[in-house]
């Protein structure tokens, strides 16, 4: 009976943040902070997985990259230090494709817009391509323009950013890592 519930609870969380438009769940405590774009989060008898929507932060290291990329580390302390083991709000926009399968929303911490912030904070660039419907991207990329004018976190790099999405395509194809100074 109680693998049931859990199984239900889960199937009702999960539809409640696939549902179009957006649809805001009950609040979850974020147990894991993956990176600066990816999180565990839980709720009783539920454990969700989140892709942070309309960002992409630079990538920490792991196995198969054992150097991350500028600023990844960072990206993913800023998070934690904001969000890990507090009870936040979830609002979902679907379900990012095979293979993560990972919900993909907005966090709520007290009303701020978490995803949001870390581009506020030149910690991540704005997703720019296969945004869901219902996402307004606009105050995204309102606040990556402001943080590059600033120079703020990965924008410091000037000419030597590179953004994660080519940065992983360039390290899944085996070239060379990039010397960061």
């Amino acid at each position: 009976m109680k693998k049931h519930t859990l199984l239900l609870g889960g199937i009702l969380v999960a539809f409640s943040l696939l549902c179009p438009p957006a649809f805001s769940a009950d609040h979850f405590t974020i147990t894991r902070v993956y990176d600066g774009d990816t999180v565990q989060a839980e709720a009783p008898g539920v454990v969700i997985y989140i892709m942070l929507v309309g960002i992409d932060a630079p990538e920490v290291g792991n196995r198969v990259m054992k150097k991350g990329q500028p600023y990844g580390k960072e990206a993913r302390d800023f998070l934690k230090k904001m969000i890990l083991h507090r009870s936040v709000e979830v609002v979902g926009y679907g379900v990012a494709p095979y293979p993560h399968d990972n919900i993909i929303g907005v966090i709520y911490l007290d009303g701020e817009n978490v995803n949001l912030a870390m581009v506020k904070q030149g910690l991540a660039e704005t997703q720019k391509t296969n945004l869901p419907k219902g996402l307004d991207i606009r105050p995204f990329i309102e606040a990556e323009n402001m943080a590059r004018e600033k120079k703020k976190g990965m924008w410091s790099l000037g000419s030597r950013y590179m953004s994660p999405r080519e940065w992983r395509r360039k390290h899944m194809a085996g070239e060379n890592e990039l010397e960061w100074k």
